[in-house]
């Protein structure tokens, strides 16, 4: 009868959230939860649905979550003939709760091949999935029955950073993106103790614990703001915002931090001793394809060595060279233009480098060139313009305010235009 009650309210509260909005960009979503009973307790997907409805967004999901199974138990047993079906867009990737809090040894034998398996799976049946695993907690007074043989599970707090570490890991090693709610709880635990996140044992969640997990998968899954998403009748404010607030700023904000690495399109340009004739060096990072635009009436190249050769056959014209590189559905474009003289060779487009340093940053960066800068535009990850200023030869960005991600710089030299990426973390 309880569940039925949250799902009841969700719907409603989900009717009339949506009619105040009115009609907003909706995302629909196939998922598949593999876990055990820290998925199954207060249905997880099931809440993450009603959390997407809230916002007009649709989660249709298929779960498989015995309770105590290990991802060893999972590449045997139902979990693998769903994965096969194929058509995901996510799986989400649910070990036993204990099993990667204890020692290296055991957890290199008994939890990482396993977990690559079934991240290979993931990929092998639905090539554009996003494999997502889901950081569990630490048990609430730690792992008692463990800490004789390993004293770090002896408090919630070792306990967890082992979770944390061997998660974030897994999500690096195994191409994969990972869920961060053992973030999420921990910044409640310290920040607002009164909220009671674990069910009695002190080990399974509450409601209020399920609905931060839920949260935090919606914004994982959608990429959206938690902040207006609902709550069940039984999470009361002010609970209900102080979790969607949690969310918000341990998942939301840092959301790259969170997803499994992007491609990173890279190259420069150089001629190659013809009149009109280049080699473009691609320097990309995370990409197994690749696509050339030339900006001319040629066929699009998808050759994958990292020396690229292209032959212009009319000059005195400004070319765009796009390179499209891309792995697992994703992909991420680079741009650089110039100027193809009538007759003889080419300017060396090395000339016209453009260098970004430091970049990562999280404080100030630097674009300088070997030609004057004329002008600079910063667009978001979304392509939103965030700054257009005049230059001065070189350009500095305070880009403290910013949020974590990738931002593109388009920058105008005296004879090209330049894109560079600008990653803030």
């Amino acid at each position: 009868m309880r569940s039925s009650r949250i799902s009841l309210t969700f719907a409603l509260l989900a009717v009339a959230l949506l009619a105040a909005q009115g009609a907003t960009a909706q995302q629909s979503k196939r998922v598949l939860f593999v876990g055990n009973s820290y998925t199954e307790v207060n249905n997880l997907p099931a809440m993450v649905e009603q959390v997407a409805a809230s916002m007009g967004d649709t989660l249709v999901y298929q779960s498989n979550t015995p309770g105590g199974c290990t991802f060893s138990q999972h590449c045997t047993n139902a979990s693998m003939t769903y994965i096969n079906q194929g058509g995901w867009d996510a799986v989400v990737l649910q070990e036993q709760s204990q099993y990667p809090s204890f020692p290296q040894e055991q957890v290199e034998n008994e939890v990482f091949p396993y977990a690559r398996q079934l991240v290979e799976a993931v990929y092998a049946s639905s090539p554009c999935a996003e494999p997502m695993f889901y950081m569990t907690w630490g048990r609430r007074d730690g792992d008692a029955g463990n800490a004789p043989y390993f004293p770090v599970l002896a408090t919630y707090e070792g306990m967890d950073s082992m979770l944390y570490e061997r998660y974030t890991y897994m999500a690096s090693a195994f191409d994969a993106s990972v869920c961060p709610v053992g973030r999420v709880w921990r910044s409640l635990r310290r920040n607002n103790p009164s909220i009671n996140l674990y069910a009695s044992d002190g080990s399974h969640p509450s409601v209020e614990g399920t609905y931060a997990a839920a949260v935090a998968f919606y914004v994982m899954l959608f990429g959206k703001d938690p902040t207006n998403v609902m709550a069940p009748a039984s999470v009361v404010d002010p609970t209900a915002s102080i979790i969607r607030q949690t969310v918000k700023e341990v998942v939301y904000d840092s959301l790259v931090r969170w997803q499994r690495v992007r491609p990173q399109a890279d190259f420069t340009v150089s001629t190659s001793g013809g009149h009109i004739e280049i080699v473009c060096d691609n320097n990309s990072q995370h990409a197994d394809s690749y696509v050339w635009y030339f900006g001319d009436d040629s066929e699009p190249d998808s050759t994958a060595d990292s020396l690229v050769y292209h032959q212009y056959s009319v000059g005195d014209c400004t070319y765009n060279i796009t390179l499209a590189a891309s792995r697992h559905c994703m992909t991420d474009t680079m741009t650089q233009s110039f100027y193809i003289p009538s007759t003889g060779a080419i300017a060396d487009v090395r000339e016209q480098s453009v260098v970004v340093a430091p970049n990562p940053s999280r404080g100030s960066v630097t674009i300088s060139s070997r030609q004057p800068i004329t002008a600079l535009t910063l667009y978001d990850a979304q392509g939103r313009m965030i700054l257009r200023r005049k230059g001065d030869g070189a350009a500095s960005l305070v880009v403290e305010a910013l949020a974590p991600g990738i931002y593109h710089a388009w920058v105008q030299t005296s004879s090209a235009t330049v894109t560079r990426r600008v990653v803030v973390f």
